[in-house]
């Protein structure tokens, strides 16, 4: 697992976010914000082999639609714990359900060599169009409960609409003859009672129930005995309605129970897709290549490399022009130092070359030119610039020393990157430090990159392949 406090030295949360823009669906959003890196090589080949399939998708097909998917999570979460869904919770899942089946389509109308690796993910997809057709037949296109969802419901809406028919014909027949006690000529309604506008000193002329009254009180809101009675028959058959309508929801509620397993089942395999989606489609944005892990004899190649964070502050945000640079590694290298002035691209280089081990990790291309060849790494660490913990109430040199701790003792099982050793008044105890940073990434279980300017080792950066017993890196800049 890597370390949060890596991450956050990479910016690794920021290209998460950028990848995040990239999905289509919710779920997706939010699973790419909080993207975790793989344990293993072959999980990270699988999703390689993912991002190249929807890849080709993009190019030769428009890419896969996720239209109608909805996060339903938490509704079927709900529902399996008996709980009453509503009607847009239930119109959500079923327009989830026709969306999957939509994906699922897309993806098996390809040829099966095209897409090998999505077509086996969705070989087990239920989309239960018979539960689609049941919710679709009951709920209307607001998530309303339908006239047609029960003969019972029918008939008692049916009744609704005739004594509110009764009522308004009655009410109409009382502002005809009773014109002048009218403030208004209307109909209105407080509460669930239909009402008309009396002047107050004219209530004797249409005896009935004050519901409410003007603000200066000159106009009464009035219920005329003569529809008092259906008043509260109408009431009664919207209890019979609300009461039939919940019978509905329940027996909906619980079909959608019934395939629990199979709707969460559903919802990760989506979720998957959308990832793979949004990496395949964050990758054509970069313009980024497919990444080969290479074996403990190979050379890594990163040609042409950009910072995938420096290009979207470009497209962005009007940033400057990214400067690319080249890392060829030969494997028996064990420490690579890169030297030069302040701002000159040191760092940068450091966390491009820590962004891209991420990237080939998490299933993404990476912004180089073609070749794209460089180790898996079990572990990534970081130790840049001059950030600290104040919460801890650490210098900036303890912060240093406390993360170059944690690399010294992972040594030999990842990647570790470290910048601004020394400070004022310390350039020796930061030469020392580097020294033996520097030493104990040379040994031959490890590999290490390190880069310094005007005070020896200021950074130093290390990548270690503990299966390859081998890694690491030559940089220049151009």
């Amino acid at each position: 697992m890597i370390h949060q406090e890596t991450l956050n030295l990479l910016e690794w949360p920021r290209l998460c976010q950028h990848l995040s823009t990239f999905a289509a669906t919710k779920m997706g959003t939010l699973a790419a914000q909080v993207l975790v890196a793989p344990s293993s090589q072959v999980a990270s080949e699988a999703l390689l082999a993912q991002t190249q399939e929807a890849y080709w998708l993009e190019e030769h097909n428009n890419g896969l639609n996720f239209g109608g998917i909805r996060d339903v999570g938490a509704a079927v979460e709900r529902a399996y714990r008996q709980g009453l869904l509503s009607g847009e919770e239930l119109l959500a899942i079923a327009t989830t359900l026709n969306g999957a089946r939509q994906l699922r389509r897309t993806i098996d109308s390809q040829p099966p060599e095209d897409l090998p690796v999505l077509q086996a993910l969705v070989a087990d997809l239920s989309t239960h169009p018979d539960l689609e057709q049941q919710i679709y037949h009951c709920i209307d296109d607001r998530g309303d409960v339908t006239d047609r969802a029960s003969p019972k419901l029918g008939g008692i809406r049916d009744r609704i609409k005739s004594t509110r028919q009764d009522i308004q014909q009655r009410l109409q027949r009382i502002l005809q003859r009773q014109a002048g006690a009218m403030q208004e000529p209307l109909i209105t309604q407080r509460g669930d009672r239909f009402v008309l506008p009396v002047k107050a000193p004219q209530k004797d002329a249409v005896p009935g129930i004050v519901h409410d009254a003007s603000a200066s009180g000159a106009t009464l809101y009035i219920e005329p005995q003569a529809v008092v009675e259906l008043g509260n028959r109408l009431r009664q058959l919207h209890r019979q309605e609300k009461t039939e309508e919940e019978i509905i929801l329940r027996q909906l509620s619980d079909a959608v129970a019934v395939v629990y397993d199979d709707l969460s089942a559903l919802l990760a395999i989506v979720t998957e897709l959308d990832l793979a989606h949004a990496r395949a489609r964050y990758s054509l944005w970069l313009g980024a290549n497919p990444p080969r892990f290479t074996e403990p004899h190979e050379q890594t190649t990163l040609r042409q490399l950009r910072h995938p964070l420096l290009v979207w502050q470009q497209r962005h945000e009007q940033g400057p022009e990214v400067v690319p640079i080249n890392l060829l590694i030969r494997p028996d290298l064990r420490v690579v130092a890169i030297t030069g002035p302040n701002t000159g691209g040191k760092t940068v280089t450091l966390k491009t070359l820590g962004l891209a081990a991420l990237m080939a990790r998490v299933g993404l291309y990476i912004p180089a030119r073609e070749p794209v060849e460089l180790p898996w790494f079990e572990q990534v660490l970081a130790d840049i610039g001059d950030e600290q913990s104040i919460e801890q109430s650490l210098s900036t040199f303890s912060g240093h020393i406390r993360r170059i701790g944690r690399i010294l003792a992972a040594l030999g099982n990842g990647e570790g990157q470290e910048d601004e050793v020394s400070e004022e008044g310390k350039e020796d105890w930061g030469d020392e430090v580097g020294e033996v940073v520097a030493a104990a990434a040379a040994s031959p279980h490890d590999q290490g990159t390190t880069s310094s300017s005007p005070h020896p080792l200021t950074s130093c950066r290390r990548t270690g392949d503990r299966t390859a017993k081998t890694a690491s890196t030559i940089a220049s800049t151009t």
